[in-house]
This record gives C-alpha cells, structure tokens and sequence, in this order.
C-alpha cells in the first residue's frame, strides 16, 4: 500500500544520519534508485514532495543516474523538487580528489570503491535536465576551481557535507565541498 499524506519528504540512501527530522529515511535495500518496483511499492506517482540525496548519485554511471533521475521525476508532485548532493570533480584539491575518484578509498567510514564517477557541475546539471528537472547550482566549484555559492534554506533539506553545515569547512576556504543542486519538476 502507498503512502498517502499532504507531504512526503524523502531521504535516499540515508545511512546511519538524521540531518533531516520528519523525513522518511530509506535505504537502498527498500528504496532501489533503479527499480521502479520498490517505488512503487511505497508511492503513488506524483506523491512526493522532496527527494534528498546525498552522495549517493556517485555510485550510479551517468547513465544509470538519468534513469534514477527519470524515477525520482515520475514519483514527485508538480514542482517537487530533488536535493542531491555528489563529490566535485573541479575542486582542486588532490587528497580530496584521491578519496572520492573513481574506485578511490574514500575515508574509513565511507568507502569510496565503489564510486562509478565523478561529477562537475556541467555533468550533474545535464543528466537532470535530461530527465525533465530545471536545475539550480547551490554549490560548485567551476573549471578554475573557484568555488560558487548561492543560498539555499536547510529547511528544504540539510546537505550535511556542505559550505553551510559542514565544520571542515568554516574556515576561509572549503576543505570537503560537495557539489549541491536542486532539480525541479515542471
């Protein structure tokens, strides 16, 4: 049976955190990126308000983050909206890049083996607009490497590994950014 509610806010790939009270938090073995069928199993189409993800699109290749990218669009309202937030490929720090590259190490408590890309801002913002979103750039950093920011509200839904909530990065330039969008259905 679906979830029936006015709003329905949804964490994919949650983990062990809960930046995001109120939201369901869910997990790949009940909520499958690429199998409709476990969306199905919980939603109506056009049923979700939010979708959040963070660094969760990295372990998709580009192809399979459009068809996830697809999935997310069919289950959420009009102008619902997905956060997602993946590694940087234009951050230009080389310890950064070595843990989250592709097949990389990752830091001991998330390994990054099983990274299938990295994006830039340019990749991430097409393979949403592929799949139908109008894409805004919250955080990136562009091919100089000069990092970009543009307010968004925590309350829309908190990217931990962010300019905004992320300690290692209080002080004068990012240290662990994350490159943060919003796509939104139209």
């Amino acid at each position: 049976m679906a979830i029936k509610t006015n709003e329905i806010k949804v964490v994919i790939g949650a983990g062990e955190y809960n930046n995001n009270p109120g939201w369901l938090h869910t997990q790949h073995e009940e909520l499958n990126l690429l199998d409709v069928s476990t969306w199905n199993k919980k939603f109506d189409v056009n049923s979700i308000t939010a979708i959040l993800a963070e660094h969760v699109w990295e372990h998709l290749t580009y192809e399979e983050g459009i068809k996830a990218a697809k999935i997310c669009y069919q289950f959420l309202k009009p102008e619902g909206y997905i956060r997602c937030a993946v590694p940087d490929a234009f951050f230009q720090d080389a310890a950064y890049q070595n843990i989250v590259k592709i097949g990389g190490p990752g830091p001991k408590e998330h390994p990054a083996a099983s990274h299938k890309i990295v994006h830039n801002y340019k990749t991430i913002k097409q393979m949403f607009e592929t799949a139908g979103f109008k894409v805004t750039l919250l955080e990136y950093c562009d091919e100089k490497g000069a990092f970009h920011f543009h307010e968004w509200d925590g309350a829309n839904g908190v990217i931990f590994r962010s300019i905004k909530y992320d300690p290692r990065n209080q002080g004068d330039k990012p240290v662990f950014p994350s490159l943060i969008v919003d796509g939104v259905k139209h």
